[in-house]
């Protein structure tokens, strides 16, 4: 008995101290941006875009997509680097000219990542990392692109004061023609600032600025992101976030809200 009372009390012992040797709970979203930071080896991280709504405006056109079960698994298969997986579950897109509209709905497509650390897996400090990627057309036409895509982006963070980090992701990519065949090149950044407002709240401010070359038009799309997240225990979070367009060839307004659990 006493020996079965010690191996319960070890145990009990023994898992807070697993948990605190984990890394800080990093998921992709709720930010534009891409953080440096890897998952914990072994460990599987679960991100959910619960709800997603996006407006654009154009002259007499006025489109509005909702993307539902925007899903994201990221798995640690080392302490450097994991592989990514995601899909979105559906899409409804209406596009209203005057008094026609169009509506369609369907799921996206599939997305296959690989992300290296290339200092400070853990994202703190000066961290930075690679990842390439490609995209398959699993998806409808209502939010799918219609061929395969592919890029690489280089996430970067450094931290510039106490509770404050500077957080930048170049990409390029061999982006879907807007005619659903054939790629060409597009290319931007995000760059943004993390801050800390309590140990389970940080907030981000972000600009993002990329530049499409598709065949039908060249454009160059400009946002202003704000988000805002909440980790309650180490293992959740709970997020919400928003941008506007800046120029004529940005969304309007989009409004976002989601979750992540690491396993």
């Amino acid at each position: 008995m006493k020996r079965a009372v010690l191996l319960v009390l070890g145990v009990a012992f023994a898992i807070p101290a697993i948990a605190q040797d984990l890394r800080p709970l990093c998921p992709t979203r709720p930010g534009l941006g891409t953080p440096p930071c890897i998952v914990d080896k072994g460990h599987t991280l679960a991100e959910v875009g619960v709800g997603d709504w996006t407006r654009d405006r154009d002259g007499d056109m006025q489109s509005d997509r909702v993307i539902v079960g925007d899903m994201l698994l990221r798995y640690g298969i080392d302490t450097q680097s994991e592989i990514e997986i995601g899909w979105t579950a559906y899409g409804h897109q209406r596009d209203r000219a005057g008094t026609s509209v169009n509506r369609s709905s369907g799921t996206g497509d599939v997305l296959l990542a690989y992300k290296r650390s290339v200092a400070n897996p853990d994202g703190s400090g000066l961290s930075a990392a690679v990842q390439p990627f490609v995209t398959l057309p699993a998806g409808g036409a209502a939010i799918g692109a219609g061929d395969w895509g592919a890029g690489v982006i280089v996430p970067i963070s450094t931290d510039i004061a106490e509770g404050v980090s500077l957080q930048l992701s170049p990409e390029i990519d061999a982006a879907v023609d807007e005619d659903r065949s054939g790629r060409h090149l597009a290319y931007g950044s995000v760059a943004g600032i993390g801050v800390d407002l309590s140990e389970a709240v940080n907030a981000a401010l972000e600009l993002s600025a990329f530049r499409d070359d598709d065949p039908s038009g060249h454009s160059t799309e400009l946002l202003a992101a704000a988000a805002l997240a909440w980790q309650p225990v180490d293992a959740w979070q709970l997020d919400v976030g928003s941008a506007l367009g800046l120029n004529h060839s940005s969304p309007d307004a989009r409004l976002y809200f989601g979750v992540a659990r690491r396993f």
